[in-house]
């Protein structure tokens, strides 16, 4: 349908899961697309598998440097930058979560990449995308920034921090004539490699068989079955096409229902 066509596209952490996704869908609607990722391995060969102009920079989102250059690099490459989609993100296992017992050092290393890593790319985008008369930042947040979540606290913490600075970040924008837009995505349980890992810490945490805990998540999605990457990815093609062009600082919750349960 060519939704994107022409336009040109950043995907962080684009190596697997969600950010794979996301960046092979854009390229199928016509984006020429930069996927980056820490996992240079892997990342080359998602890049290998998509149709499309596409092409792969290893990136660490933490490194501002390497912010700057990625920007550069993608504007030497294609011309400019239209669309940034901010997914690359982690969430520790095998490590105590609570709000008791989480380590100090869990704590930062989540908000260094989950939050540090969005702020930067917020930052290093904006005047890129100035020049190219406007563009879309799509911030990757979670379900988890809107519900209570004492069992991944600083994961939690840190999607809610993305979801706050999506809306400063539109509203500084939306100030200044620069033509940006800034707007995140809220994924529920959705079936990529992080939520079976977050599935199998919580079945070592409570000895309890990994069925009966992928049970338990199912139980809280009022549609009755887990999300597939597609379904996120269309949420992002939708707010990087010009068909939202009017849509800045909102978020778009892509839960099966989770968020409506009391």
């Amino acid at each position: 349908m060519d939704r994107v066509k022409g336009k040109i596209a950043i995907v962080t952490g684009a190596a697997s899961g969600l950010g794979r996704d996301i960046a092979t869908l854009l390229a199928a609607e016509g984006a020429r697309v930069t996927l980056t990722d820490i996992n240079e391995a892997q990342g080359r060969d998602v890049t290998r598998s998509i149709k499309g102009d596409v092409r792969f920079v290893r990136q660490d989102v933490t490194d501002e440097e390497g912010w700057s250059a990625l920007i550069k690099d993608t504007a030497e490459a294609y011309g400019g930058l239209d669309i940034l989609v901010n997914n690359a993100g982690i969430a520790l296992q095998d490590v105590p979560q609570d709000p008791e017992e989480a380590r100090l050092e869990d704590w930062r290393r989540t908000q260094h990449v989950n939050v540090e890593g969005v702020f930067l790319g917020c930052k290093h985008a904006i005047p890129a995308m100035r020049d190219s008369k406007g563009g879309s930042i799509v911030n990757m947040s979670s379900v988890a920034a809107l519900v209570a979540t004492p069992f991944i606290t600083a994961y939690g913490a840190s999607k809610a921090a993305v979801r706050q600075l999506t809306k400063s970040v539109a509203l500084h924008c939306a100030g200044n004539g620069s033509r940006v837009r800034c707007n995140s995505v809220h994924p529920g349980q959705i079936l990529t490699p992080m939520l079976e890992g977050l599935f199998e810490d919580a079945a070592r945490q409570a000895e309890a068989p990994l069925d009966a805990v992928r049970g338990e998540f199912l139980k809280k999605i009022p549609m009755a079955e887990f999300g597939e990457p597609r379904d996120i990815a269309y949420a992002v093609l939708y707010l990087a096409s010009d068909e939202a062009r009017h849509v800045t600082g909102a978020k778009l919750v892509v839960d099966g229902g989770i968020t409506l349960n009391p």
